[in-house]
């Protein structure tokens, strides 16, 4: 008897286990997008496929209209035929063309705010290899290549932040990755040099990320120092210079 309560307890727990890996697989699988980048490819790639349903099935239904002015009607079967169609056009059309990760090779094509688009999708894929706190950084690090992105906006790719970022998104921050991925699984948590490869990638991810909101700072410079000059004129022309202006000119 005892032996058959340790079984069903034993039961019990693995059947808990396995419905808790399959909720966390599926929070997994809803994980939203690291950054606007990838969301944006993402949703490109929906409206694609959207679009793809609607040609097929215009077409089949504009098929039907065709053959049944020709025949004076389809019938019965005909019309079965054509939903049979349409079903199956929805089924494969809303499921394919799949959404493939970049590649590695192909993640430093391209003009390099595309680039930084790639290497978000590209890092969501790998987010589930890493450790927790690598991880986190990757998620924080979505909202940087977006700010990024939008620096790079109509920057000549021959210039030198252009390269760094080429440099440090498209080859240093990939290759660190890979190189981790690696390493088995059961080595990144061993003590090596001081530390373990679970640490040293979480640092030289920390490293990268504060290294990409450096550049995005020095991008910006611009935009900032020119906003401020126009802060200054508007305060100086309608704010509190305007107000006091006037009196000075009364003393005097």
């Amino acid at each position: 008897m005892s032996d058959l309560t340790r079984d069903s307890d034993r039961i019990l727990s693995e059947s808990k286990a396995l419905v808790r890996d399959n909720r966390e697989g599926g929070r997994h699988r809803r994980a939203p997008s690291i950054g606007q980048g990838s969301a944006k490819a993402k949703r490109d790639h929906l409206l694609k496929k959207v679009r793809n349903v609607v040609i097929a099935v215009f077409a089949i239904w504009l098929a039907s209209g065709v053959a049944g002015a020709i025949f004076s009607g389809i019938g019965f079967w005909g019309v079965m035929g054509v939903l049979v169609a349409s079903i199956i056009a929805i089924a494969v059309f809303s499921s394919y063309p799949k959404m493939g990760t970049p590649k590695r090779a192909d993640i430093n094509k391209g003009n390099v705010q595309q680039m930084v688009g790639r290497t978000e999708l590209w890092l969501e894929a790998q987010r589930p290899a890493l450790p927790a706190p690598a991880a986190r950084i990757i998620d924080d690090m979505g909202v940087q290549l977006d700010a990024l992105g939008l620096q790079l906006e109509g920057l000549d790719q021959n210039h030198p932040k252009a390269r760094e970022v080429r440099s440090l998104v498209g080859d240093q921050l990939p290759e660190m990755i890979d190189s981790y991925r690696r390493i088995p699984a059961h080595l990144r948590k061993e003590q090596r040099a001081g530390s373990t490869p679970d640490e040293q990638l979480t640092d030289s991810l920390g490293k990268i990320s504060g290294e990409i909101d450096s550049i995005t700072r020095q991008l910006a410079e611009g935009s900032l120092d020119d906003l401020a000059i126009k802060h200054r004129y508007l305060d100086y022309k309608f704010g509190e210079g305007a107000q006091t202006s006037p009196q000075l000119e009364n003393k005097s």
